[in-house]
């Protein structure tokens, strides 16, 4: 993990909401808000909200639910409040691994596709523990390798081509770099889940146009903290190269595409 892995800051939350949540994210965000409303939860915890993916859908999914949304960065939790407005919703800036609730405040812990970014997962894990009650519950997502999301494999095998001699991994190294369900369950025993359940949840992948998903990757992530510091002009280039990948693989028009996850469900 680097310093730039979660710098999710200046332009990254306007094009991460406006690429990235309907191409990877709100799939799974909608499926997470029906495990949520299955299991009667009310007392909510969204960890690492990014711009208010998951928080919507809870807010959908359990009318009467009152949900605590936290992020370690102050700008996508700023776009996140402008997006999703609700009295229901309390927003704050929170570390995963430090979280400021008390003991046994929620029914619920949510964590979309953030636990690869907490440099101590264990850490992170017992946290979530500590502020649930007796019975409550741990949702948590962990995206499956490269090879199994279609899109993000394309965009990270375009850019890397632009610089062989230092390619760009953060796609492979970070989001995708943690989908071993086996290690991550043993972690979750070990932060403290006695029942843990890991489910493999496909869905598709989609976009308006192969640029589209090019901009949200390249320019979404942090994957453009990469390219810019070796070409500090390069993020049209990697942009115009991604898009043409995906056409070739793809096809012109609409993107639909494989993804996959693991969702784990945890008491």
């Amino acid at each position: 993990m680097t310093t730039t892995d979660v710098q999710f800051a200046g332009s990254i939350p306007e094009r991460y909401d406006e690429y990235l949540v309907p191409l990877f994210f709100e799939p799974y965000a909608e499926d997470l808000a029906r495990r949520a409303s299955e299991l009667r939860a009310r007392r909510v915890l969204d960890v690492a909200a990014g711009t208010g993916v998951v928080t919507q859908a809870l807010l959908r999914a359990i009318p009467d639910a009152e949900i605590d949304a936290t992020d370690l960065n102050p700008e996508m939790l700023a776009r996140a409040a402008s997006r999703v407005q609700s009295p229901r919703v309390r927003w704050s800036p929170a570390d995963a691994m430090r979280l400021p609730f008390e003991d046994g405040r929620f029914d619920l812990v949510a964590c979309q596709c953030a636990v690869m970014f907490f440099p101590d997962r264990a850490a992170a894990f017992r946290e979530a523990r500590r502020v649930l009650a007796p019975g409550g519950a741990y949702l948590v997502s962990v995206w499956d390798d490269l090879a199994r999301n279609e899109v993000a494999r394309i965009v990270n095998d375009a850019v890397a081509s632009l610089f062989p001699q230092a390619p760009p991994d953060f796609m492979a190294r970070v989001p995708h770099g943690h989908g071993d369900p086996l290690r991550i369950e043993r972690e979750l025993r070990a932060g403290g889940f006695a029942q843990v359940e890991c489910e493999a949840v496909s869905r598709r992948s989609r976009a308006a146009s192969a640029r589209d998903a090019a901009l949200g990757v390249c320019e979404g992530t942090p994957l453009r903290h990469e390219i810019l510091a070796r070409d500090p002009a390069g993020l049209p280039r990697a942009v115009e190269s991604a898009t043409r990948a995906l056409r070739a693989e793809l096809g012109d028009g609409a993107v639909d595409a494989e993804m996959r996850a693991f969702v784990f469900t945890c008491r």
